[in-house]
């Protein structure tokens, strides 16, 4: 079932990336996406273009938000554009906090900002697309940019 072993890599990054400061091995995984991902903040997670891909296959129930001003493209299945700074004001945040959020921008900085911001709120699965959208064409990935209404 690819859907649960895509959720068993994110499940294994995240672990990674929450390993215990005590203990230096705690970290140590054999998932190579683990070596990819960058605990941010207290909770936000950096993860490179693939296991962003991987990531949102994984979990099609995350809201996938461009948070980069002004519009610059968009990733396939975008469900919303929030300007960075206004993220902690979306009204498509969800009431769980423990429901995943995943972000990117165009270069990663706005994104890192939004996804400072949610950690501070108390979201404790907020996903950010390490390099951005700068980093997903990188990748090989394919960037949209004809705005759709929402983004207009």
């Amino acid at each position: 079932m690819r859907l649960r072993q895509g959720a068993l890599v994110v499940v294994a990054v995240l672990a990674a990336a929450c390993g215990s400061a005590d203990d230096p091995d705690a970290a140590a995984t054999d998932t190579p996406s683990a070596s990819t991902s960058t605990t941010v903040g207290d909770r936000a997670v950096l993860l490179a273009p693939t296991e962003f891909s991987e990531y949102l296959e994984a979990t099609p129930t995350a809201p996938l938000v461009n948070v980069h001003v002004p519009y610059e493209g968009h990733l396939a299945g975008t469900d919303d554009f929030v300007p960075f700074d206004e993220i902690a004001e979306w009204d498509g945040l969800p009431e769980d906090r423990s429901a995943p959020i995943a972000l990117y921008c165009r270069s990663g900085n706005m994104s890192a900002e939004a996804a400072e911001a949610l950690g501070a709120m108390g979201y404790e699965e907020v996903i950010d697309l390490e390099g951005g959208m700068n980093a997903w064409t990188d990748a090989g990935y394919e960037l949209l940019t004809e705005p759709p209404p929402s983004a207009r």
